[in-house]
């Protein structure tokens, strides 16, 4: 009788381990985030850079105006979206006093004391775009204010607000960078700046002194 109830005792034992081994959770393996899998989608970054260049207003000088005589007043170009000063449209006329700027019809040419400056083709055509340029070469070029971004390039002229930009995150410049290169590309040759050499190597000695500020970190995405 012992004998039998040792027996019925294991295998009671023997039942309950098993149960509780079935019913314990077992460990889920871990999962391994690689870098691709942390880093924001094509169509995100676009978006991003969308919003960002939006909000920095980079419409206002680079997209072309028309008089719209529906309305009686200049309208953007939605046909020429960001593809800078046209080329062939009048220059400013009158004069600059007071350090005050003289716009073109067009609202992409400015008439400063130094010189007369065009808005630049920000579309990503080949020749007369971005379409050329690298995203370094535009991170360098908001960093440093040179043209391309390079150590020889001629200093980026008023009114571009690159300081503004020195800062951004490298997140966000390459968003706007992103989303320049999604728009369609317009063919459009635009102006070198027509400002003496003299006024160029003041404005560059001006852009050495200025110590950029670091670049803010970029937000986390959790």
């Amino acid at each position: 009788m012992r004998s039998l109830m040792k027996s019925g005792l294991a295998a009671s034992l023997v039942a309950l381990t098993f149960v509780a081994a079935c019913t314990q959770e077992k460990p889920k393996p871990q999962q391994q985030s690689s870098a691709v899998d942390q880093a924001p989608r094509k169509d995100e970054l676009v978006k991003r850079g969308g919003e960002l260049v939006k909000l920095g207003g980079c419409n206002d000088c680079h997209t072309p105006l028309a008089f719209d005589p529906k309305i009686g007043m200049p309208m953007p170009r939605t046909d020429r979206t960001l593809s800078g000063h046209p080329e062939g449209a009048s220059e400013p006329t009158g004069q600059s006093a007071n350090g005050e700027a003289v716009m073109g019809a067009t609202m992409t040419a400015y008439k400063l004391p130094f010189g007369t400056v065009y808005a630049a083709n920000l579309t990503p055509d080949l020749e007369t775009g971005l379409g050329s340029w690298t995203e370094q070469d535009f991170i360098r070029a908001m960093r440093t204010g040179k043209h391309q971004g390079k150590a020889d390039g001629r200093p980026i002229l008023p009114p571009m607000p690159w300081m503004n930009l020195s800062a951004t995150p490298e997140a966000d410049l390459r968003a706007m960078f992103a989303f320049l290169r999604s728009i369609p590309a317009v063919k459009n040759s635009v102006p070198v700046p027509n400002v003496p050499p003299q006024a160029l190597a003041g404005i560059a000695e001006s852009y050495a002194k200025m110590a950029p500020p670091a670049a803010a970190p970029a937000p986390s995405r959790l």
